[in-house]
């Protein structure tokens, strides 16, 4: 990280936005400063259009003067009831707001905002990473004001916060949250005293609405390395009050010498490696829950030992309750995290044995559109420590894919659905929507999936008549 003079400063602040501003706050007789993530991301040598901006006085009339300025190119947002305004130019969003001092009631995040003045602003920030300031001001014009040391916080890959830290977070405790989520973010440690602080105010969490938690933990999730900020929330105890299903993975029991594995450290291993290869935030979230369902199911066996017999099934009914309590999407995101969850031991039972055409046919058949990432998550999931039993599974799983490869190339979909539907039987034998046609068209879909017919008219109907007498269906339209 690069050390910067006040002139070397006001260089890098030399855009034309920040020139427009200064010249409408001198034009104002005011203080006006940039402030937070952007001065934060300028040491950090980080590129940012979220641009905030303290005025020492009204920061709406600034933004409605710096409108002006700017003219139609510039649109200005106005939030009254926050006393914020916002203007958005050329791709750039900055936000003003009026120098302010907060107090708090113990019932809820919402503070009670006076004006105040620069410091009073400071004090109430966050951390102090996001504490410092810069004058826009013509006579001092990049000058750092950094009461609190962020710089050397910064340096030294530290989050603290400005004041006391059980303040802090007793005041607004979504602060927590963003505490853990910027140490993942930025691979910074988490000051001692502030993480005392975390764990002496972990129950505070409470009052957050869910949104505003998940908001926060899907940016862990999206990190480089979100097991970091998982291991932080476990560690602290927010992680038992926000998602107990994955604390509870947090156990190792051992009987007759035997002892199975801490499933809650497969489990972030298992998402570290899935966000090697992919930046998607629900695949990750199907890494995270992916063994979701290993306490419901452990049982001890005496002849095998320690068993998790249709974790799978269990973790994919539990998907749904977590998804809903924690104020996640209940749509198709949610039905592609319960597929995965549920479909996670399937490749890997395949590639334990002969990959044989017809398990990958099925697979292909229940994965559909979803089958690489749900290949890319079960390769995730191999962490065994025997290297020779590793690799073996890997040697196998490139076997899967060409196969998979193989049968997408002949048009799986054709190839998998019979050319005998529902409407059809139902035709042939006169009857209605019932258990009876479901039973004979998956009859015929098993047929096709393992390969005992062709996927063609003649053999498939002999099939399918020779099930119907089987069933007692004889009725032949």
């Amino acid at each position: 990280m690069k050390e910067y003079t006040d002139s070397e400063l006001a260089q890098l602040l030399d855009r034309p936005i920040f020139q427009y501003i200064s010249e409408v706050a001198d034009d104002m007789q005011v203080e006006c400063y940039v402030v937070g993530g952007y001065v934060r991301d300028i040491f950090l040598e980080r590129p940012s259009n979220d641009i905030d901006v303290v005025v020492v006085g009204s920061g709406v009339e600034v933004a409605a003067a710096l409108k002006r300025r700017l003219g139609e190119k510039a649109h200005l947002s106005v939030f009254r009831n926050f006393g914020t305004a916002q203007v958005n130019y050329k791709g750039m969003e900055v936000e003003f707001v009026g120098a302010r001092k907060e107090s708090y009631h113990r019932e809820s995040r919402k503070p009670i905002v006076e004006d105040g003045t620069l410091e009073d602003d400071q004090n109430r920030r966050d951390f102090t990473i996001n504490a410092m300031a810069i004058c826009l001001n013509k006579d001092r014009f990049g000058q750092l004001i950094d009461p609190f040391g962020g710089i050397d916080d910064l340096y030294d890959g530290i989050i603290r916060t400005p004041l006391d830290p059980d303040i802090t977070f007793d005041d607004d405790p979504l602060r927590m949250m963003r505490c853990v989520r910027f140490a993942t973010q930025l691979r910074f440690v988490i000051e001692d005293e502030t993480f005392e602080a975390l764990e002496r105010n972990a129950n505070r969490i409470q009052i957050i609405s869910g949104e505003r938690i998940i908001d926060e933990l899907n940016k862990i999730l999206l990190a480089p390395t979100p097991s970091r900020g998982l291991i932080d929330l476990q560690r602290c105890g927010l992680l038992q009050l926000i998602m107990p299903e994955l604390q509870a993975l947090d156990i190792v029991e051992t009987r007759n010498g035997k002892a199975h594995k801490n499933n809650f450290y497969h489990t972030l291993e298992v998402l570290d490696n899935v966000a090697n290869h992919s930046d998607s935030l629900w695949l990750r979230w199907a890494a995270l829950m992916h063994d979701i369902g290993k306490p419901r199911s452990k049982r001890w066996e005496p002849l095998t030992g320690w068993t998790f017999h249709n974790h799978n099934t269990i973790g994919a009914k539990m998907v749904p309750d977590i998804f809903r309590r924690m104020k996640l999407p209940l749509d198709m995101k949610m039905k592609y995290v319960q597929k995965l969850v549920e479909l996670h031991m399937r490749p890997i039972a395949i590639a334990d044995e002969e990959v044989t055409d017809s398990a990958v046919r099925r697979l292909l058949n229940d994965a559909g559109d979803d089958i690489d990432d749900l290949m890319l998550l079960c390769e995730a999931d191999i962490t065994s420590k025997n290297q020779v039993r590793k690799q073996r599974f890997l040697d196998n799983f490139r076997t899967v894919r060409e196969k998979i490869a193989d049968l997408k190339e002949r048009d799986y979909k054709r190839l998998l659905q019979p050319c005998i539907d529902g409407n059809e039987i139902m035709q042939l034998f006169g009857l209605k929507p019932s258990r009876e046609v479901g039973e004979l068209k998956q009859y015929l879909k098993d047929a096709v999936l393992d390969n005992r017919v062709p996927n063609e008219r003649e053999p498939l109907m002999q099939l399918l008549l020779q099930k119907a007498k089987e069933l007692g269906i004889n009725n032949v339209k």
